[in-house]
């Protein structure tokens, strides 16, 4: 019921759309952004931007597009399962996931799935490294990932339709659809991903001699979104994004002998967004609701199931005013009140508020402050005061020099909180301090940035046997993490030849301060590199990805490590110029058939092929 109200309601926004084309012919190249303070608080950090070009040369998968293009760490439970990151050497509970400017991650375990996401379902993605939770909240001490729906108001009226069809049976299907004129904009979007998924091992074979395969690997993602935005005034704007997505996915056996099970999971995600701007005095206001669920099934051919349940809404106020031409000042006030129940952590209600003040100053136009304080009000843990500061100065056009430090945190979340048995209702969020510093290099078509960073992390949370021998969460450890950052980027065009190259790397280092052992599945290096070229109506593109070893235990046993790896994609494309764009593209994924694994016991797959076709009409 909920689906067939929203597109009712969305057929009829675009008829309302497409008869004001008709009588509009003034041209408005107005883009309204989904995550304002993204750009305005973020000078003295990197941020890594990710358009549809790029996008659309990766897998759909949000897992293998982060991967390819960032310094971003996944591991996977198996092609297409379970995917979690690691992002300057933190856990995966430590890196936040920002919809639209609202934290998405999971109120159940703390993370985000990225293999539940489709890259394609936004205009851009973008990667903030370092500290964010002064704005962000809870989980952004890596760093944060930005999944944005940007709204243009213009006119115009652009459908693209992307078809894959790849190795072991994967469909791709990616619609979108872009209607607007000076005063509507409306983005409706579907996409499906699903796979059989039954890859053959490399070189693995049972004790009989016969070939090993991916079994019960199928994976079925379908995700709907639907955002309008409207002007009412010059100075009055509403907007709302709506997001359905459910997951069906078996795991993968480990062994032959396995039960086989399944988990299925989902969410729905409904934002209001009004923005006005009165001169120097700005506000914004945010409500949202979110659901999400989950329900495991232990024996895949029976109807019994453990499951859990979030339901959270939260609003946001943010007061803008600006002083003096130079100095801008937000202040922001949020609430958020989430109700779990599940079979796994009973019936729960926790409420949150927050305060923030953010100021940012530009002392001409080269030299960039910035500082945020925020605090948080909850009976369930005492929050600590975060703050950031971050400065940026431009000594030249070849050299930019950004400084930040800044205090962050994670909270517990409800499976800590309330799982039975072994939840426990005295834990502190785990907090940290942070000091980096950027280098960015600017020289003709080439960009290097370069940044070194220092984090130290207290009151981690572990779940550690209790001498009942049920596991219960602990603040234990604490953990030192220090590296460097870089990326490259390069631009040339010789006439109608166009030729691009990108690169990353990242070294680093996260110790426990007790025993000074590097954490488990923390790699010490991770590379990318990926060149393109295209000339009239055809491209190609190649990548390179390189992950380190890591280690599997705590003790850093050498002989218990997920090795190193290193792979190699290539595509090609050729359009038509069938309609505004009828692009036919192949892609070899995984070139060289390399025998990897990003975790122990789950192989993925060798090399395998795509044939892909886009239009745009």
């Amino acid at each position: 019921m909920i689906l067939r109200l929203r597109f009712a309601f969305l057929f009829l926004v675009l008829c309302q759309l497409t008869s004001a084309q008709n009588d509009s012919i003034t041209k408005l190249k107005e883009i309204i952004v989904s995550d304002s303070n993204l750009k305005k608080y973020s000078n003295s950090q990197s941020v890594l931007k990710l358009n549809d070009s790029i996008i659309n040369k990766n897998e759909a998968l949000l897992t293998d597009l982060l991967n390819f293009n960032s310094t971003l760490y996944f591991k996977e439970y198996g092609r297409g399962m379970l995917s979690t990151v690691s992002f300057r050497g933190t856990t995966s509970s430590q890196t936040a996931v920002i919809w639209n400017g609202i934290n998405i991650n999971s109120q159940m375990n703390g993370s985000t799935d990225f293999n539940t996401i489709s890259g394609s379902d936004y205009n851009s993605v973008s990667v903030k490294a370092g500290g964010g939770s002064v704005i962000y909240g809870s989980g952004a001490i890596g760093g944060t990932v930005h999944l944005n729906n940007d709204l243009l108001f213009s006119n115009r009226f652009e459908n693209t339709l992307k078809l894959d069809y790849g190795s072991f049976n994967t469909i791709g299907i990616n619609y979108k659809t872009n209607i607007s004129n000076k005063q509507w904009s409306a983005q409706v979007g579907f996409s499906k991903n699903s796979s059989t998924n039954d890859y053959k091992y490399l070189n693995r074979y049972t004790w009989r001699g016969e070939q090993r395969w991916n079994q019960n690997g199928q994976y079925d993602i379908i995700t709907m979104n639907a955002n309008v935005g409207y002007k009412i005034d010059d100075k009055n704007t509403l907007k709302l994004y709506s997001q359905t997505s459910n997951t069906d996915r078996n795991t993968s056996l480990v062994t032959e002998s396995e039960t086989k099970s399944k988990y299925v999971n989902g969410f729905n995600r409904s934002l209001l967004e009004y923005d006005g701007d009165f001169g120097k005095f700005k506000t914004n206001f945010k409500t949202a609701y979110i659901f999400e669920n989950y329900k495991y099934y232990a024996d895949n051919t029976k109807d019994y199931y453990s499951s859990g349940n979030t339901e959270s809404l939260i609003t946001k106020l943010d007061l803008g005013y600006t002083l003096f031409k130079t100095t801008q000042i937000n202040g922001i006030v949020d609430y958020n009140r989430t109700k779990g129940y599940g079979t796994s952590f009973g019936d729960h209600v926790r409420e949150i508020s927050s305060a923030s003040l953010l100021v940012k100053q530009d002392i001409g136009a080269n030299w960039k402050n910035e500082f945020g304080i925020r605090k948080e009000f909850t009976n369930n843990y005492e929050s600590p005061l975060l703050f950031s500061l971050g400065s940026s100065y431009q000594f030249s056009p070849l050299y930019n020099l950004k400084l930040n430090v800044s205090r962050n945190f994670r909270i517990p979340t409800y499976n800590d909180l309330y799982w039975e048995p072994g939840g426990n209702l005295d834990l502190k969020p785990e907090s940290s301090y942070q000091a980096e510093i950027g280098n960015v290099f600017t020289f003709r078509n080439i960009s290097l940035t370069q940044t070194f960073y220092y984090m130290k992390i207290k009151d981690l949370l572990q779940w550690i046997p209790g001498s009942s021998g049920i596991w219960s969460p602990q603040n234990t450890d604490k953990v030192n993490s220090y590296g460097a950052e870089t990326l490259v980027s390069w631009k040339k065009q010789y006439g109608k030849n166009h030729l691009s190259a990108n690169a990353s790397y990242a070294y680093t280092v996260s110790k426990n301060e007790e025993t000074e052992k590097q954490l488990f599945f923390v790699p010490f290096h991770k590379a990318t590199a990926s060149v393109a070229y295209s000339r009239n109506r055809i491209s190609a593109y190649y990548q390179f990805l390189y992950n380190g070893f890591v280690y599997t235990r705590a003790d850093n046993d050498p002989n218990e490590i997920v090795k190193d790896y290193m792979i190699s994609n290539i595509g090609i494309d050729y359009d038509f110029k069938f309609l505004d764009s009828f692009k036919l593209g192949f892609q070899v994924l995984n070139l060289f058939n390399e025998n990897y694994e990003s975790l122990e016991d789950r192989p993925m797959p060798g090399t395998n092929f795509n044939v892909y076709l886009t239009l745009k009409f």
